[in-house]
């Protein structure tokens, strides 16, 4: 982006904005772009000129993705069809991302044809150049620069904040750091998004946080001890990008000072090669190896299949693997001996010096030490040396917020025979990874989960967890959300960022439309389920199924009434709604029930008798009988599970809603037929939902 787009603000300069987003992180563009679209004014404050976080200043455009998101993930030299490149971005992904990934695409063909990995890595089902994934970021927030309701200030840290003398106390301004010409500014707010990527603004400002692994009584997960450690925190990484090289460079990247002698400099502890157990024993697999380190995160190829050729670029982003058969274990360019929360700033800059000498060293050492041709590609990093501008962070300065996500909310172990996780019923997003994903430091006293305690299950994001405890004009975003050590482990994920910051920032567009505080849409539950509507109206998921995708027209209804409970899926083993599917008269009374907000009855006695007391819909078809609303199919029948007939749900519909609130029904039905047909699934979501957002709060 052209120098000339950005703002600087001179020495005590106060700004003023509607919203003002902190930070340069993933969630920071997502929350930026979000509130854009939905009408807001912003004011982005950056560390850098790079907008993108991991995508680009880290240099890791090399997404996280669960194999949902990516069904034609790459299993051979076979091309993928164009057609068919981003199936899975329709059910897990909302339309914003869906449209990056797929303007990368286009902006990063293979061969002159569009693939759905332009990078053909193997852990990665879709990487791209950081410069790619920058164009495709850049583009969207032109248009908005040039109207001005767009801002971006870069080279700023916050510094301090300010409140009002409100109970709880509103956060009303920030103090800024200008760190390339050392002045201070500050900029007064409506609504602040923290979105740095180690949770700085929690710091300065002093609102309830935590670092590190809580204690057992802080967040009540069964697996923590009892004393807290806040050391323990995961290893951050300079990736670096680099390309295979013929000829081998004539020099190699030199050693940093203290490479053989400082313990995090050690040439023994970077693999060139790593190991891996299966059925057939010990097995090498050599750097360039097509399942072998340089694949790993390949970001561009050539030809898009298994094999590693010169011109062929990747990021080295290695964790721990064994260096030898059951050998010792190497880690990369993780760093591990120290961190960068909890500590104190001077502390936290030897750390980021260490972590980049370790960088630095470790390609020294696979140019020197194991003779691999490899060239550093500054011009894809922003830097000379193809180090990283920035670390990758894999874990933040924590708010204490209305909801922490814990161990018990996401790991498969508490959800036998289930395709997802807990369902939080203030749900603004979804994500998934397939295990609680730990890179741990050195420092002592990392939890065990045990075998069964790290894989995961498809989990929401809960509005609670973006709104802090005893903070108002805030809302909390990237990897500062109430989640957990433990369950930042799997929320840390490229989408599952974008997915926090993109409701964070329609949040606080929505919360400004209404005037209201981010807090009131948390806690009223009116208020919630029509930013619920917005949300997922702009197409983001908030509920996963993997056969309603954000372009169906019923997606909206039917993700709000999921994520309240109201409606499920066809079966808890599996991920699907089947919205075509027919609806029976429990099915019917149950969600019914739940829409109007009915205090149930559980009568000693069942009226019915094919609906007896331990029928998962008594109560619903209790409480719908009791109020006159149905007197069942006749014969001592209610006949619960007959398919229900849209005229026949129009009729219950009538009965049940007010006479002063009539007109409701007939709204509610107004792209649904009342004819004799069977109800489908998506026409009880559609109506219901239509009903719903029109009754009067606690109706």
């Amino acid at each position: 982006m052209d120098s000339d787009r950005f703002l600087r603000p001179a020495e005590a300069d106060t700004l003023r904005a509607a919203v003002l987003v902190v930070g340069g992180s993933t969630a920071a563009y997502s929350a930026t772009l979000a509130a854009l679209q939905a009408g807001a004014a912003v004011l982005l404050v950056q560390p850098t000129q790079l907008v993108g976080g991991q995508y680009t200043a880290q240099a890791l455009p090399a997404s996280d993705d669960p194999p949902e998101r990516a069904p034609k993930r790459l299993q051979s030299a076979t091309q993928l069809d164009p057609a068919q490149l981003d199936d899975g971005d329709l059910f897990c992904g909302s339309a914003l991302l869906r449209a990056f990934r797929r303007r990368q695409l286009q902006l990063q063909p293979v061969g002159g044809q569009v693939i759905g990995n332009p990078g053909a890595g193997w852990v990665s089902h879709f990487a791209v150049r950081p410069d790619t994934a920058l164009r495709a970021l850049e583009e969207p927030l032109l248009p908005h620069l040039a109207s001005g309701r767009l801002r971006i200030v870069p080279f700023a840290a916050p510094e301090a904040v300010e409140f009002d003398a409100a109970s709880p106390p509103r956060l009303t301004a920030v103090r800024f750091h200008d760190l390339e010409r050392n002045l201070r500014f500050r900029v007064e707010a409506e609504v602040v998004l923290e979105a740095t990527d180690l949770g700085d603004l929690l710091e300065v400002g002093g609102i309830a946080s935590r670092v590190g692994q809580e204690a057992r009584a802080d967040t009540g997960e069964a697996v923590l001890p009892d004393q807290a450690v806040p050391l323990c925190q995961q290893a951050f990484t300079f990736g670096i990008v680099v390309e295979r090289a013929t000829p081998a460079p004539a020099e190699c990247l030199p050693a940093p000072e203290g490479y053989g002698r400082d313990p995090w400099l050690q040439p023994a502890d970077f693999p060139c090669s790593f190991w891996v157990h299966g059925s057939g024993g010990w097995q090498e697999r050599p750097f360039f190896d097509p399942n072998g380190m340089f694949r790993y995160r390949r970001l561009a190829c050539a030809v898009p299949d298994e094999q590693v050729r010169p011109g062929d670029v990747t990021v080295l982003n290695w964790g721990t693997s064994p260096l030898g058969a059951a050998g010792p274990l190497g880690c990369g360019n993780d760093y591990r001996f120290g961190c960068l929360s909890g500590v104190s700033r001077e502390e936290r800059r030897r750390h980021l010096e260490r972590a980049r000498a370790r960088a630095q060293a470790y390609l020294h050492c696979l140019q020197s030490a194991h003779g691999l041709a490899l060239r550093p590609r500054g011009d894809l990093t922003w830097t000379a040396d193809g180090i990283a501008l920035e670390p990758y962070i894999r874990e933040a300065r924590r708010g204490v917020a209305l909801t922490t996500i814990r161990h018990e909310d996401v790991a498969r172990r508490f959800f036998p025979g289930r395709a997802r996780a807990r369902s939080f019923a203030d749900s603004v997003g979804i994500g998934a990874y397939h295990y609680l994903d730990f890179h741990p430091n050195l420092t002592p006293g990392h939890v065990d989960l045990g075998a069964d305690g790290k894989e995961s299950l498809p989990f929401t994001v809960p509005l609670g967890a973006l709104i802090p405890v005893a903070t108002d004009g805030l809302i909390l975003s990237a990897k500062s959300i109430g989640t957990t050590h433990i369950t930042n482990a799997a929320y840390r994920m490229h989408p599952v960022e974008w997915a926090i910051g993109e409701a964070g920032g329609r949040l606080a567009a929505f919360a400004l439309a209404q005037g209201v505080s981010p807090r009131q849409v948390a806690c009223d539950p009116a208020l919630l389920r029509r930013f619920q509507t917005v949300l997922t109206g702009a197409g983001a998921p908030i509920h996963w199924f993997n056969d309603v995708g954000h372009d169906d027209p019923d997606f909206s209804p039917i993700q709000v009434l999921a994520a309240a409970g109201l409606v499920a899926g066809e079966d808890r083993a599996r991920l699907r709604f089947n919205p075509e599917g027919g609806v029976n008269r429990a099915v019917a009374a149950a969600a019914l029930v739940g829409v109007l907000g009915w205090p149930v009855q559980r009568p000693a006695q069942a009226r019915f008798s094919d609906v007896p007391p331990s029928h998962w819909a008594f109560a619903a078809v209790e409480t719908l009988a009791a109020r006159g609303v149905t007197s069942g199919v006749g014969g001592g029948r209610f006949g619960a599970g007959d398919p229900l007939r849209r005229d026949h749900f129009a009729q219950l519909l009538r009965r049940a809603v007010p006479a002063a609130d009539a007109a409701l029904v007939e709204t509610a039905f107004s792209r649904t037929s009342q004819d004799s047909q069977p109800l489908r699934r998506r026409e009880l979501s559609r109506v219901l939902h239509g009903l719903w957002l029109g009754l009067p709060a606690g109706a």
